[in-house]
């Protein structure tokens, strides 16, 4: 295999992980019955003039498994967590005693279950949409290196024939993620 040819699988797979990473991330981010600190990643709070992540200001516990208690470092910007809170529009209200807030995460209904299944789903096909644009672009420069490096017809199909394995198996890596995460939402 020549070295454009290495390369153009290095860098199409790095790129293909980096969709299953913002997955990820955004499955962090979707609400289930417990209470999951990564749902304040989004959380920004105007922090002396400039805007500070909420999880770089303060600590998040998990308490009971359906309470978030956030203790802010600094007592003195409470209000001002309180109120990013109240914007960021997570779905509860914050709760603030003066030292530390709690946002408390009542079990979802089965309908609202339902919906942040589709969400869920959303998520995943975006994540394929993602692969497969690596796949179309790993194709147009296995195009470029057979005029380049003029490959033979067998050479090429079997290049081609190994995006769709590793792109097979990211799609399938997706699904994988996808019903864990569907599971995980749908268990009361």
């Amino acid at each position: 295999m020549s070295e454009a040819l290495e390369e153009l699988f290095l860098f199409g797979e790095e790129k293909m992980e980096k969709a299953i990473a913002q997955l990820k991330r955004e499955f962090a981010s979707v609400r289930t019955g417990r209470a999951n600190p990564a749902v304040l990643d989004k959380v920004v709070v105007e922090y002396y003039g400039a805007p500070t992540q909420l999880r770089q200001m303060s600590q998040v516990t998990v308490s009971e498994g359906t309470t978030l208690v956030i203790t802010p470092f600094d007592k003195s910007i409470i209000k001002d967590i309180e109120k990013a809170l109240i914007k960021a529009e997570l779905g509860v209200a914050p709760n603030n005693d003066g030292t530390c807030i709690r946002l408390n995460f009542p079990p979802l209904t089965e309908e609202r279950r339902r919906e942040t299944t589709k969400d869920v789903r959303k998520f995943g096909e975006d994540a394929k949409i993602a692969i497969r644009n690596v796949r179309r672009d790993m194709v147009d420069d296995l195009k470029k290196i057979e005029k380049d490096e003029n490959l033979p017809e067998d050479t090429v199909k079997g290049n081609q024939d190994d995006i769709q394995k590793l792109t097979d198996k990211f799609v399938g890596l997706i699904d994988s993620l996808v019903a864990d995460k569907e599971k995980e939402v749908m268990t009361v």
